[in-house]
């Protein structure tokens, strides 16, 4: 089925609204400061939708899409829920001690620490490793935005590459971190709207809003529980431990959302709404992923489900706002992350390669140069997209398996319960979290929880042990700041 002309003319005008907000963005960043972290004066409000918004893609339209198809209301369970809880449970604390690292510390990379709390190895080592790894993971994501062009428009993959990428590239590098929050805040806005049309839409296919409590009987058997396997209890708490570590702080792109926040009390209310937004938007955005069934019965790719209702089920002009709004997620994702690798080669890997770099550190001309390399060669890897086929798939799963191990040293590194972990502790626990990660892949544990959860855990634990170990080993000045920290104001 082709687009109408009015759902094209849609979806051209929210790209140029993307370029426009970029535009606008340029002329509030006089430093790095206000390119990387906003000059620590992001409002609450946006902070906390940007942070919400950031933790999308169009997985959850495709992949999730299928999943809520074949097992119903356990994705929400152990997806939604469990970020939602997560967030808000620790909004006193990771948040706190993220607007204390900048104020304390003058960082505008979530990493910028490491180098104090471990040493400048430790420090390189997540830098390098998730900087390399981020390449491949958001080049594979221009590529899946432009698989969504291709199915709506016709538009050959390549060029849907360069036409989301290319607007991308522009509008994050004039614009920096205000230009990814207001475009999250208009992307937000697409979503919220695209959201409750197909809600209202699919709600009146069947039989009107009390529909929302009714269709779970007609539904297949399993589709209503909580837990619906594989996807079990134990999943559901694996994945309540690695969305703790991250969804506060361990995405070193929803960890500057709370970096640039005026205050501590202002970073706590962020935090606070968007796992308000988590626990209560997907019941509504997931409703007619849910219902699907009922209306594409026995479809051989349940992963089209979403796609196919918005094709068949909208009026022309509405059909634009939806896939607008898909493509809104998967770029408010990847613009956040190209933000935060930015500040990271800028703050943390170009001073320790060479010395000019550490005398112009907020340099804001060096920011904008290292942003559009950057996300001028996740563009070139995405154009490579046949070339690289499993080898890609293995790359992305790899960034899946560091989210746990890199995290785990990072966040309990700013606790002061494991104050005599040191360098060896993190190094350890990240190379253990690496060695479970290849032994999940290699061998059938016969439980998909174990699956997911032996590197986090297996990291976590050698953290632990090993700074008991050492614990004699830590560096006053360590302490000291564990302290400053920690203390309250």
């Amino acid at each position: 089925m082709d687009l109408h002309s009015l759902d094209l003319l849609v979806i051209g005008l929210f790209f140029l609204l993307m370029l426009f907000i970029g535009i606008w963005s340029y002329f509030k960043n006089q430093n790095a400061e206000d390119y990387f972290v906003a000059g620590g004066k992001l409002p609450w409000w946006l902070s906390g939708i940007s942070h919400h918004v950031s933790g999308y893609s169009g997985a959850v339209f495709v992949a999730y899409a299928g999943l809520a198809y074949t097992h119903g209301f356990s994705v929400y369970v152990w997806w939604a829920f469990t970020i939602g809880i997560t967030v808000v449970v620790s909004a006193k604390v990771f948040p706190v001690f993220w607007v204390r690292l900048r104020k304390r510390f003058q960082i505008q990379s979530p990493l910028e620490f490491l180098e104090t709390r471990y040493n400048l190895a430790t420090q390189q080592l997540m830098a390098w490793s998730g900087v390399l790894l981020k390449l491949f993971d958001i080049g594979a994501k221009w590529a899946a935005i432009a698989v969504l062009l291709n199915v709506f428009t016709g538009i050959s993959l390549p060029v849907g590459i360069l036409i989301s990428g290319g607007i991308s590239l522009l509008y994050i590098t004039f614009g920096g971190l205000w230009a990814v929050i207001i475009t999250d805040f208009a992307q937000f806005v697409v979503q919220i709207v695209a959201g409750i049309v197909m809600f209202v839409v699919v709600a009146g296919r069947l039989g009107g809003l009390s529909s929302f409590f009714t269709i779970w009987d007609q539904l297949p058997e399993g589709n209503s529980d909580p837990f619906n396997e594989p996807y079990t209890a134990g999943f559901a708490l694996a994945f309540l431990f690695i969305n703790f570590l991250s969804y506060n702080g361990g995405q070193w792109n929803l960890a500057t959302r709370y970096i640039s926040s005026p205050s501590e009390q202002q970073a706590s209310k962020a935090a606070r709404l968007s796992g308000f937004l988590y626990l209560v938007w997907p019941l509504i955005l997931f409703f007619p992923m849910w219902a699907a069934p009922l209306i594409l019965p026995e479809m051989e790719d349940p992963t089209q489900s979403y796609g196919i209702l918005t094709m068949e089920l909208l009026p022309i002009g509405l059909i634009g706002l939806v896939i607008a709004s898909l493509f809104a997620n998967t770029m408010s994702m990847t613009s956040s992350d190209i933000n935060t690798i930015s500040a990271v080669i800028t703050r943390d890997i170009l001073p320790a390669v060479a010395k000019k770099f550490r005398d112009s550190r907020t340099s804001l001309l060096t920011a904008r140069i290292t942003t559009f390399l950057f996300t001028l060669g996740t563009i070139l890897i995405a154009l490579q997209y046949e070339q690289f086929g499993g080898v890609l798939g293995l790359i992305i799963s790899w960034f899946g398996a560091l989210v746990g191990p890199i995290a785990v040293p990072m966040l309990f590194g700013v606790i002061p319960w494991f104050r005599s972990c040191g360098p060896k502790a993190a190094i350890s626990s990240i190379l253990v979290g690496l060695l479970a990660f290849v032994i999940t892949k290699n061998f059938d544990l016969n439980s998909l929880a174990l699956e997911v959860s032996l590197p986090v855990l297996s990291s976590t634990i050698t953290y632990v042990l090993v700074g008991f170990i050492e614990r004699d080993t830590v560096p006053e000045k360590v302490k000291q700041m564990l302290a400053e920290i920690a203390e309250e104001k």
